[in-house]
């Protein structure tokens, strides 16, 4: 299960990296997102995939460690953001370089 997790990760870093070096701003804004989700699942491969649950009180069975869960949550808040900000940026770009573009007939 981890190979192919860590597969997944692979795949994952190359399309990013692939979009990130084109040249439409939208293909790199997902190649960003791409790369963004590749860390996530890196993070959660380091982990462990063991299952469990993160209580203090459970005692049978095996404990998954919350940490790396609430590392991934923040990171994917903090990506979402940048997304949306890129995004925007993008949009803004987009309106200002098109007026541009049509008074230099």
């Amino acid at each position: 299960m981890a190979t192919l997790v860590a597969l997944l990760v692979g795949v994952l870093v190359t399309t990013g990296l692939y979009l990130l070096l084109g040249k439409s701003l939208l293909r790199q804004i997902i190649g960003l997102s791409l790369l963004s989700h590749a860390a996530n699942v890196i993070i959660l491969l380091s982990a462990g995939l063991r299952g469990g649950v993160p209580v203090i009180g459970a005692t049978r069975g095996p404990m998954t460690d919350p940490l790396p869960q609430a590392l991934i949550l923040t990171a994917i808040v903090i990506s979402f953001g940048v997304t949306a900000f890129l995004l925007a940026l993008g949009y803004r770009m987009h309106l200002f370089g098109g007026e541009e573009k049509r008074d230099d007939r």
